[in-house]
């Protein structure tokens, strides 16, 4: 656990920008290479370059005023620290998708098939984003109360809140989780789903997880039930996106009885 790898002419060179930065071009090459055959594969450099600036933007305005407001609202000056770590992944998504959507409608495509496309890339960056998460300190969990548990070094967000006492691996074990939707998309990609619904699937099985494990967070302000931002969210999320798939479910069984009716 490191938060500074090294310097360069007193730059320091953050463990958080490497890991995410990493986490984006894996991403990337990853979404290239599910989308060969495709007409969106052309678009994926492109349209990846506006994505990331949406995700970046809407990560940090996610942060700072739904998870560390109390923070941020009494250091002003730090809003603006991106460098310095301090990004929500929900904020993320929110932002590339609005871009993605946009983008989309300009270029005539179709935003669900896109979304099926890089579904899975999308949680395989945000797997290897959570160890920047690990490595900087931050999105830690509660004290555990007990031996077992993270203890974070000082310099960390983490031991400024708990010092050194055993906390949940909270963005420890989300990553893992991550890396277990990616399988199950994957998996799901060879089945034939009506249009969206895999991305679907990617919605409600990333938010699932984030959901049970805000529980161990202590990094996050609570609201009403005791839930964080992340949870509400996350239920916001799951419930949308079953509506969706029973929607895309019945438009696409109406057409397939539109079809055999013509065939008759």
């Amino acid at each position: 656990m490191k938060v500074i790898l090294f310097s360069i002419g007193g730059i320091d060179i953050r463990s958080y920008g490497v890991i995410v930065a990493f986490a984006i071009l894996l991403a990337i090459g990853v979404a290239y290479y599910l989308s060969r055959g495709s007409e969106y594969q052309k678009h994926i450099p492109n349209l990846m370059t506006y994505v990331i600036f949406g995700a970046i933007i809407m990560a940090r305005v996610w942060h700072v005023f739904f998870f560390q407001w109390n923070y941020y609202s009494s250091n002003l000056s730090e809003i603006f620290a991106i460098w310095n770590g301090g990004i929500s992944i929900q904020g993320a998504l929110v932002g590339g998708f609005i871009v993605a959507a946009i983008y989309t409608r300009i270029h005539r495509l179709s935003f669900w098939e896109l979304a099926d496309v890089l579904a899975p890339a999308i949680i395989l960056g945000q797997a290897i984003g959570r160890v920047a998460c690990f490595l900087n300190g931050d999105a830690f969990g509660s004290p555990t109360g007990s031996n077992f548990g993270i203890v974070y070094p000082p310099g960390t967000m983490a031991f400024d809140v708990y010092g050194s006492q055993p906390l949940w691996p909270a963005e420890v074990w989300e990553g893992q989780w991550d890396l277990i939707v990616f399988a199950i998309l994957l998996i799901l990609r060879t089945r034939t789903l009506p249009r969206g619904v895999l991305f679907l699937w990617y919605n409600i099985l990333y938010a699932v997880g984030r959901f049970m494990l805000e529980f161990l967070r202590g990094d996050s302000l609570r609201y009403l039930l005791d839930w964080t931002a992340g949870q509400w969210t996350s239920v916001v999320v799951i419930l949308v996106s079953i509506g969706l798939i029973l929607y895309f479910s019945f438009q696409n069984k109406q057409k397939q009885q539109e079809i055999l009716l013509q065939d008759k």
